[in-house]
Parts: C-alpha cells; structure tokens; sequence
C-alpha cells in the first residue's frame, strides 16, 4: 500500500521531467484546503493532490473548488485503490496521474493531461505572494510603496496598477525566485 509520503518524490522527479524547469513548494495553504504540491512552471500556477492508497475521498469535494479557484492547471496523483474511481471525483479539466509499485519501483502513468482551470483567479493567486516580493514588483514598476498598508490593499493596488498578463508573470518569476533565508 503506497502512502503519500512514498508517492511524494518520486512524483515531483516525474513531473520534473515532464515539465522542465519547475519550482515546487509543499503544504501550501489555499481557501479552506492545503495544496500537497505547488508546481510553478513558466506556463502558470499547478496545484497537485496526492490521493494515496490510504486516503479517502472526505474532502475531495472542498478541494477540487480550492484547487479549481488558485491554480491554473490541477493535476490529482493516486495510488492504485483509487484509479479506478478518481474521475468520478474531479472535473474534467483535472489532470490524473496513476502510480503504482512495480517490481519495486513506482511507475507513473499520465490517464489524463491537465486542461485550464475555468475558474481560477489572478486575485486568489496573488495571496500566495508575501509582502516582500509584492516590494520587488511595486520596484520593478516604480510604484509607490505603502509601507504602512496591509498585504491585502498592496495586492490590490498591484492588481488596479499593473495590467493581469504582466502581474501573472511577475507572480510566477516572484515565486521562481522565492528564497526562504529571507
């Protein structure tokens, strides 16, 4: 019986090769869920559920309206109990990924490709960023700094300054270059 933490990396070198230079980051918190992995690739945001074999499908429900409101791309990973029956749980637009132990190695199989999420919105995202890389964007644009204000009116005043597209790439090079030291 594979559990998450058996999954866990194997996963992440599997991605990794599929998708080329990422950023991964693990128990992000987002809406009422927690992400298991955030993948962060040039193309946006990925949200990664891993359902192993010893997990069940309580909060399946929650986690797909998180999921579907934060990233761009959401991919659900899981063991062999639950191949069988994952796609009744996740949208359409879900990405699966099986995994199973062969010969004592973990096989990953793609069943399905991630679409784009319908739902999924610039301003949720923005939550992900802390204050002091919303400073490097305010700096990259020359914009005020509100040194006194809220990450919540920063993160507005970013999003009424800067046209989407611009801001979304500024998220994504923010969290590439994320550095925990700090």
């Amino acid at each position: 019986m594979l559990r998450d933490k058996d999954i866990r990396d194997g996963l992440c070198d599997y991605l990794e090769e599929k998708y080329g230079k990422i950023r991964f980051f693990d128990e992000l918190t987002m809406g009422k869920s927690r992400a298991d992995i955030v993948m962060v690739t040039k193309d946006g945001l990925f949200g990664v559920e891993i359902k192993s074999d010893a997990d069940t499908y309580q909060r399946i429900e929650r986690q797909v309206k998180d999921y579907d409101r934060f990233f761009d791309y959401n991919i659900v990973a899981v063991g062999t109990t639950h191949a069988a029956h994952i796609r009744e749980h996740v949208p359409e637009h879900w990405g699966v990924i099986t995994v199973e132990l062969v010969d004592g190695i973990l096989d990953f199989y793609e069943y399905r490709s991630p679409k784009s999420s319908p739902k999924v919105r610039l301003a949720n995202q923005m939550h992900f960023l802390w204050k002091s890389e919303m400073r490097h964007i305010q700096d990259k644009y020359d914009l005020y700094k509100y040194s006194d204000k809220s990450r919540a009116y920063i993160r507005k005043y970013l999003m009424e300054k800067i046209p989407a597209e611009e801001l979304k790439s500024c998220l994504i090079e923010e969290l590439f270059e994320r550095e925990y030291n700090q």
